[in-house]
């Protein structure tokens, strides 16, 4: 388990791999455990005051990307095709 704190909080979160015992793609094992990019999103959307009031359709999307995603892996047994691309931002 990891736990990660800053400097000047007064909170910590803690985070911890799930396993299902089932065979997947790595970004599939990021994806069980939240570490992915869409979870990550969604956290920092939750967490930080001046988005709280962001556009809920970014949250659904994230939201209808993680659901697309467990289909596509439960049909074909593969990331969907544009995992390969996906790259950060900056």
């Amino acid at each position: 388990m990891d736990v990660i704190a800053g400097p000047t909080t007064t909170t910590c979160t803690s985070a911890a791999t799930k396993e299902e015992g089932t065979t997947t793609t790595p970004f599939d094992m990021v994806v069980m455990n939240e570490l992915d990019g869409f979870n990550l999103v969604d956290d920092v959307i939750d967490r930080v005051p001046r988005l709280q009031n962001a556009d809920g359709h970014v949250k659904q999307w994230l939201h209808n990307k993680l659901i697309e995603h467990n289909q596509y892996i439960t049909e074909h047994g593969e990331d969907l095709p544009e995992v390969p691309d996906l790259k950060w931002g900056y």
